[in-house]
């Protein structure tokens, strides 16, 4: 069991309610009917597990009165009823004890038809409770319904709904935020929150890919506070996630991550169908993991390498500590959509590495880019990760000036380039009597390029620093593997980046040789290069 495991929910602890707003909540929740519904009367089905979480939501209160938690992070698997859970808390603040006259109670989700889907639940039980039927009006072309005796409302709305700023919620439920492909409606509702006294935000989501979108972040956060490692009353973490490491076959592990299991809900004959169709296609096997047990994934569905593994590789790099240290630098220029990226590799013992990243894109239109690939370069900008240069393609000037700077400061030993696009940049260099050398980028040099940095990665032999952009780009690789077992780095998607991952297989790669006692100028292949390129 996972230490961020919400063992409270089932340990009978006792779950403050001074003023007795956890127990209104359960009763009028109790009080509700679904079309669905099995139990006598179409009773609304809140089962133990669902009972809990209300009551610790809405039961603790400060001194003041006022409700402790303010931030709700559910992760569950789907087929556990969080849509329906979250339509009838966004019902009680609608219209039960929790409304607020005039109040805005907003679900956002990533696209209008999922967005739609938590409204339709809501619609759905408005429709077999007379008393709130009576007192509704439903506005379709808004997707909204409305209280018309105390004027609030529910709607619900999609991150392409255009904008929503002036919006002053007092409930919002984040559907599946994993799937936001931008974070500006989230900056929005998160900051009209606190307009609004009492407000309560509620995440409910799934595991997501990948730790550069808005998603990880929150569960991240959400964790530490599980664990213990940050002291914020105010973050109710819900989460139910398997480890990485667990097995994902073990039908006690599903039980665990699945709370609605145990009351007939997800189908457990539709789980083992579907772990059986995993063990037979990996496909089906990382989709499983992902959606119904919880484990986030990185961005390739064929990882190169275990990126926990990777990330035990974090240690800070003091790049001044090591200007004395031989260095061979390895770079990969970009086409007009892609980032360029320059890697200083060192040798750390007798077989490990230590390598540092510096990333080029293009200044204009950067937000717009981070919205089509799905990452913060303007954070990363902000924070130094990632240099724009001026234009709407990377200017290889700046790029020189920075290998240039480079070899003033260290023992740069070989600069080794992609030959694609870099004619002119190499020329540049080795006219300033720079040691730069195109590397091909075929089977023949790359896949032992690529078999000595997962050898490094695995080996735990490989530091990195924790560099996000780089960590990215690692996150992004799909593997081909030919018929003799070579292996070569290629994009999961068409939107993936990779640049820095095949600079860092060229730089270590040529740390190896030249640790090994080979140089760049010394290998007929190289020669061979240079003489076509001059």
């Amino acid at each position: 069991m996972t230490g961020t495991f919400p063992s409270w929910i089932y340990d009978g602890s006792d779950i403050p309610d001074p003023d007795g707003r956890g127990e209104a909540a359960v009763r009028w929740l109790r009080a509700l009917r679904h079309p669905k519904s099995r139990l006598p009367g179409g009773a609304f089905q809140l089962d133990p597990w669902q009972e809990r979480i209300v009551r610790r939501i809405y039961g603790p209160r400060r001194l003041d009165g006022s409700r402790v938690v303010k931030t709700v992070v559910l992760l569950l698997p789907r087929g556990n009823r969080k849509t329906s859970l979250c339509a009838a808390l966004a019902l009680l603040h609608t219209y039960g004890p929790e409304r607020v006259n005039g109040g805005e109670v907003i679900s956002a989700a990533s696209d209008r038809k999922q967005a739609r889907i938590a409204l339709d639940e809501a619609m759905g039980i408005i429709n077999v409770v007379p008393a709130l039927s009576a007192i509704t009006s439903a506005q379709e072309y808004k997707n909204r319904v409305v209280n018309l005796r105390r004027r609030s409302f529910y709607e619900a709305i999609s991150c392409d709904a255009g904008t929503q700023h002036g919006r002053t919620p007092a409930l919002v439920i984040a559907d599946e935020l994993h799937a936001w492909k931008k974070r500006d409606l989230w900056d929005v509702l998160k900051s009209g929150l606190v307009k609004t006294v009492g407000s309560l935000l509620i995440v409910a989501t799934t595991a997501g890919r990948g730790q550069e979108n808005i998603a990880w972040e929150i569960v991240e956060d959400a964790r530490r506070v599980a664990g213990g490692e940050v002291d914020d009353p105010s973050i109710l973490p819900i989460l139910f996630e398997a480890g990485k490491g667990e097995g994902w076959q073990d039908e006690a592990v599903w039980r665990r991550v699945n709370p609605g299991l145990a009351h007939g809900y997800p189908d457990i004959e539709g789980l083992r169908q579907l772990a059986r169709e995993g063990a037979r296609r990996p496909g089906d096997r990382e989709a499983f993991r992902q959606l119904n047990l919880n484990v986030w994934l990185d961005h390739s569905a064929d990882p190169f390498v275990d990126m926990d593994v990777y990330d035990e590789g974090a240690a800070p790099v003091d790049i001044a500590a090591l200007e004395g240290e031989p260095c061979w630098l390895a770079v990969d220029l970009s086409s007009n959509g892609d980032l360029t990226c320059v890697v200083a590799a060192w040798r750390d013992g007798g077989d490990g590495y230590v390598v540092h990243p510096w990333f080029f894109c293009p200044e204009d239109n950067l937000r717009g880019r981070a919205e089509r690939d799905g990452v913060p370069y303007p954070v990363w900008a902000e924070r130094g990760f990632i240099t724009p240069t001026r234009g709407n393609v990377v200017d290889f000037r700046r790029v020189e000036d920075t290998i240039r700077d480079l070899c003033g400061r260290l023992r740069v030993q070989e600069i080794v380039f992609d030959p694609h696009m870099a004619r002119n940049t190499l020329n540049n260099l080795l006219e300033d009597g720079l040691p730069a050398m195109p590397m091909r980028q075929g089977w023949v040099t790359m896949a032992p390029a690529v078999k000595e940095l997962e050898r490094a990665i695995v080996g735990r032999r490989f530091r990195h620093g924790a560099h996000p952009v780089l960590r990215w780009n690692f996150e992004n690789i799909a593997v081909h593997t030919d018929a003799a077992g070579n292996r070569m780095f290629h994009k999961g998607k068409s939107r993936d980046r990779i640049d820095g991952a095949v600079a860092c297989a060229m730089a270590v790669a040529r740390a190896a040789a030249g640790e090994a006692g080979g140089s760049a100028f010394e290998s007929d292949d190289f020669t061979n290069d240079l003489l076509r390129w001059l």
